[in-house]
């Protein structure tokens, strides 16, 4: 703003009159909603779950179950008649259901018949590198939550070994996964306290098991904004920018405490191009952008590619390594009767080629009802919906899914 400007609009506001209504202090009133939001949130939760339980998943039934694994119903059923592998509960009809642990015990007893290595286990061999996908956007609303936990729990349900981590403020990852941040993370337990400069805790520490088996998680909350405060800081010091630990590494070294345990890191970045989501990119092995098929939110990406070409070829001359196995555009909430949004996604393909995926993510209000929930469509019950609603948005994601299944496969030379 000019000088001229600023001194115009003091002398205006001399002359308002003074007091004649009264105000509110922004900040007691945005404490009041808050705590008013927070208790809500408690009581909701404690409506869901028992105040000391942990979210649990459903089981799958022996066609779900059969899916996944990529066999035939009745090639299952002989193996639980045979009394092979884990027994399955019954349940209404004669139907036979199998926990998420279940099916990552079939798995490793089909892998040990099966002819073709990595057939049912098709997780990293020796000499694959650990892949770390970053799921981005410069704009808010692109689906970039609802992709990345769809992603690990699919693959995590696909016999992958996955951490995700949530780097969003934000935390709704987190709360996806069953963790409310203001109570469980009263006393830290987020990202922050492994990436701080001042006595870092092992990333081992911060992780906890979900409820599906094979996916664990690094939770976030607001204590993760201290990075982006204490960054500056630390390279307005003398010397801190050549320091042999400059930011933009400090996730990819947290990282490497971990690295066998894990055949994949899923890392939900928060909407902005911070030091988090830079530091998150710098620790990356590929990029997933979400965007919406609208003219606003690809003029929004626009500006974030323009932005992170920037801002990371800093990075890349500091020493930051750039090099990725893939990045690929994801189109999200995508309405195929949309004109104007088929048109958005030709223009996309046009311009960026194979670089967007093949497969959009459906907009669907079984996603959306499921979130009400803190679930995921791979949570929820199939008789909670219509089952043409169901099955079409199920189908979307796993297509989804399978597509950067295959490019995690293809970057491990498979």
């Amino acid at each position: 703003m000019g000088r001229f400007v600023k001194r115009n609009l003091k002398f205006q506001l001399q002359e308002l009159p003074s007091a004649r209504v009264p105000r509110t202090r922004i900040d007691r009133l945005v404490a009041e909603h808050a705590r008013a939001l927070s208790d809500r949130l408690v009581a909701h939760r404690a409506e869901l779950f028992p105040p000391d339980a942990h979210k649990t998943l459903r089981r799958f039934n022996s066609i779900e179950t059969a899916r996944f694994l990529r066999v035939s119903d009745a090639w299952l059923r002989r193996l639980a008649l045979d009394g092979r592998g884990p027994t399955p509960a019954k349940g209404p009809k004669r139907g036979w259901y199998y926990t998420s642990h279940d099916i990552a015990a079939l798995r490793h007893l089909l892998e040990e018949g099966s002819r073709v290595p990595g057939t049912y286990m098709p997780g990293r061999r020796d000499g694959d590198h650990l892949q770390v996908i970053c799921v981005v956007n410069f704009k808010g609303g692109s689906g970039k939550t609802t992709t990345a936990a769809h992603l690990a729990q699919r693959c995590a349900l696909d016999g992958y070994r996955v951490l995700a981590i949530d780097v969003d403020p934000q935390a709704s990852l987190s709360m996806l996964h069953g963790v409310q941040p203001e109570l469980d993370l009263f006393d830290g337990g987020t990202l922050w306290d492994a990436i701080r400069d001042e006595d870092p805790r092992p990333l081992r520490e911060l992780i906890r098991p979900t409820c599906f088996a094979n996916l664990d998680l690094v939770p976030g909350n607001l204590d993760l904004m201290d990075f982006e405060h204490e960054t500056p800081r630390l390279l307005a010091q003398e010397g801190a920018a050549r320091s042999g630990n400059p930011f933009f590494t400090k996730i990819a070294e947290a990282l490497e405490s971990v690295e066998a345990d894990y055949d994949l890191v899923v890392i939900d970045c928060p909407p902005q191009l911070g030091f988090l989501t830079m530091a998150a990119l710098s620790a990356a092995t590929a990029v997933l952008v979400t965007v919406h098929p609208q003219m606003l939110d690809v003029m929004s990406m626009c500006q974030f590619l323009l932005m992170t070409s920037d801002l990371l070829g800093v990075v890349a001359e500091a020493g930051g390594n750039m090099e990725y196995d893939w990045l690929r555009y994801l189109v999200t909430r995508y309405e195929p009767g949309d004109g104007p949004q088929n048109q958005m996604v030709s223009f996309m393909r046009t311009l960026f080629g194979e670089h967007v995926l093949n497969h959009p993510v459906l907009k669907s209000t079984a996603i959306s009802d499921a979130a009400l929930t803190k679930q995921t469509l791979y949570e929820v019950e199939k008789g909670a919906f219509s089952r043409s609603t169901y099955e079409r948005a199920l189908e979307s994601l796993d297509a989804v899914n399978g597509e950067i299944q295959g490019l995690i496969q293809k970057a491990w030379g498979r």
